[in-house]
């Protein structure tokens, strides 16, 4: 008896796997091509737009009304013409996209295909807003404390010899405090500008987690804050780490200042192994009103800050940050309540391997 021969399921075409949308017409100007992302812009379904005229598919008009295919008139035009650099069209009933086109031409310059290519604007406007956003912060936090640095600096040259020493010390560890406090928001900067290019550099060696964690609490016991303040447990054994330190420290200094800064009560870190004894989990919990549920999908955003959150708590780049620097470690960060109430931010790293590995 003769194997059953199982019948091919659908075809699928490799222009939705593309993230932009794509329309290709033929040389009777009849869409050949509509793929997934172009569906979805539009709302246009495959069979309505498949054979048809590519105009009556995607009627665009300029910023000013006009018609743009018959502006355009790609299979009328010059015979030159190879493509059309990105621009603004809109659709009907407003939707705005960026469109590029590119002709295929015979070898007496007819058209054979013309393809559209087409980008979500608003995607666009999101990143322009955001980057207005960061200009505008980094404007703020860095007007105020250069602003001190030169008025005290200006004090001192023109009036060095009125002050006593007591006040020229005072006066230098502000302006000392504030220079900490721009490096600080130039070093967020840079961060920032590393993840979105993805261009983290990461050095890895063995870090002893539980080290690292100690170091980080004392470094705030040092700055001020009561020692009972903090709780450090470590549960269980954890494999060799191969990570990067420095990136390491900036995960848990900034977690644990926002719980500091935006929680209440004790502070606990607690490091373990992961579920799959693959790596290591670090939790750090605190005791505050904790995060509300209608924000926790913003939480890991860029200038996100905590309830009661303004200006002086920071830039609201330190959570984007982490995010950015656990997931460069193959890792993954999360948040929600913690078992006694407030935060619990909790994230793991794989155990990694040194850069030289092959």
């Amino acid at each position: 008896m003769a194997a059953r021969v199982p019948a091919p399921g659908p075809v699928r075409d490799p222009a939705d796997d593309l993230p932009d949308g794509l329309l290709v017409a033929d040389a009777e100007a009849r869409v050949v091509t509509f793929n997934a992302a172009a569906r979805r812009m539009t709302g246009i379904a495959a069979p309505d737009a498949i054979g048809r005229d590519f105009r009556d598919v995607l009627p665009l008009h300029d910023a000013e009304g006009r018609d743009w295919w018959k502006c355009l008139d790609p299979y009328g035009g010059l015979s030159t013409r190879s493509r059309h650099p990105e621009q603004t069209l809109f659709r009907p009933g407003g939707a705005e996209l960026l469109v590029t086109a590119a002709y295929r031409r015979d070898a007496e310059g007819r058209v054979e295909r013309f393809t559209v290519s087409l980008r979500d604007a608003q995607q666009r406007a999101r990143r322009e807003r955001d980057r207005a956003d960061l200009v505008s912060t980094v404007a703020h936090e860095l007007r105020s404390p250069l602003t001190s640095v030169k008025g005290f600096t200006a004090t001192l040259l023109a009036k060095w010899h009125r002050f006593n020493d007591d006040q020229k010390r005072v006066m230098l560890e502000t302006v000392n405090a504030d220079a900490d406090r721009v490096t600080r928001l130039i070093t967020e900067l840079l961060d920032v500008s590393r993840i979105e290019a993805g261009r983290l550099e990461m050095r890895r060696q063995v870090v002893d987690l539980a080290g690292e964690v100690r170091k980080v609490i004392a470094g705030r016991v040092a700055a001020g804050e009561p020692e009972d303040r903090f709780r450090f447990e470590a549960r269980g054994e954890l494999p060799e780490m191969w990570l990067d330190p420095d990136k390491v420290d900036q995960i848990l200094g900034n977690l644990v200042e926002n719980a500091v800064r935006h929680g209440a009560g004790t502070v606990t870190i607690v490091v373990e192994p992961d579920a799959h004894k693959e790596g290591a989990a670090v939790s750090v919990r605190d005791e505050g009103e904790g995060i509300p549920p209608e924000a926790v999908q913003r939480v890991f955003r860029q200038f996100w800050r905590g309830p009661g959150g303004n200006r002086r708590g920071g830039t609201g780049l330190g959570l984007y940050i982490v995010k950015g620097l656990v997931e460069a470690h193959g890792g993954v960060i999360t948040v929600r309540r913690a078992p006694g109430g407030g935060a619990e931010f909790r994230f793991t790293v794989p155990a990694g391997a040194p850069d030289y590995a092959v």
